[in-house]
């Protein structure tokens, strides 16, 4: 059975072991997620001036719709206010900053129609992040930086929760994508040519859950958590805030979602940065995540 807790008075701890069950989680907006959506409008809305970005793709041609994003997303996740930001979205959801380990927030984008689907604005078909390299303890965080609807949301699929479903995931290797996919992704516009692992069966998109939440609202859940861009039918774009924690003790009791059709290698590990300092976790504790453990 799964649960959507909406605004659950639970500590972290106990969060997390809902999470890994499959459970999703929505909380309101808080002070600390308004203030990293706000700081996000802001450096969206310069960008984009003096359109409004959420309508900029009806007054932009493509290829230079692509060079703003190109300029805007890097700033965005590399500034230094936008980990600072993060550390205090960490802090009043009662995560331990010292145990708790943060991806750099990414910002993204989802055009109405088909006007940008690729690279950087790449639109998701139905998949679970641990078969991208993420490791089975990833909790994923999912805010909207604007207003969001049913027409340009995301949505889950909680059917195949504990489903397997055949997928590419043993082509893809998280470090020869950083080396060389990522860079490509600004050049990627009408198709993204890049390969990445994709169910290789049908899957059934409905039943489906699509959780609407107010600005700075966010949604939790697991990185096994199968999920997708939705056609984005709204009129307008979307932009959002996702980021992902790890629990150091998760990390290295390996607890986390059962995994149940993951089969890459490499592991995202290297790139957590540690809530109160930014360190990384130490090379003995990532390394035999590069190997993952095989499907039950």
């Amino acid at each position: 059975m799964h649960s959507v807790f909406f605004d659950a008075r639970v500590d972290d701890a106990g969060r997390r072991a809902q999470i890994y069950d499959g459970q999703l989680f929505v909380y309101s907006p808080r002070p600390s997620t308004v203030a990293l959506c706000a700081f996000a409008r802001e450096l969206t809305e310069a960008a984009f001036a003096p359109f409004d970005p959420r309508d900029a793709q009806h007054h932009l041609p493509v290829n230079e719709y692509v060079a703003i994003l190109a300029r805007l997303k890097p700033q965005f996740i590399n500034h230094p206010h936008s980990k600072e930001l993060l550390q205090g979205v960490l802090r009043e959801f009662g995560c331990d900053p010292a145990a708790t380990y943060f991806d750099v927030p990414r910002l993204r984008s989802m055009a109405h129609g088909d006007y940008l689907r690729a690279g950087l604005a790449y639109q998701f078909h139905p998949h679970r992040d641990t078969w991208f390299s993420a490791p089975s303890c990833q909790i994923n965080w999912w805010l909207p930086i604007y207003e969001i609807e049913p027409e340009n949301a995301m949505a889950f699929h909680p059917r195949y929760w504990n489903a397997p479903v055949r997928n590419s995931s043993r082509d893809y290797n998280y470090d020869v994508w950083n080396r060389e996919g990522r860079q490509l992704a600004a050049q990627q516009v009408k198709e993204d040519t890049r390969k990445q692992p994709r169910a290789e069966e049908e899957i059934e998109p409905i039943p489906q859950l699509r959780l609407l939440c107010d600005v700075g609202g966010t949604i939790l859940f697991s990185a096994a958590q199968m999920h997708s861009t939705v056609d984005n039918t709204s009129g307008r774009t979307r932009f959002s805030i996702d980021f992902r924690t790890v629990h150091r003790d998760d990390v290295l009791a390996r607890r986390g979602a059962n995994n149940i059709d993951s089969d890459c290698t490499g592991t995202t590990l290297r790139d957590y940065l540690r809530g109160t300092d930014f360190a990384r976790l130490p090379e003995e504790v990532v390394a035999p995540f590069d190997t993952p453990l095989v499907a039950v």
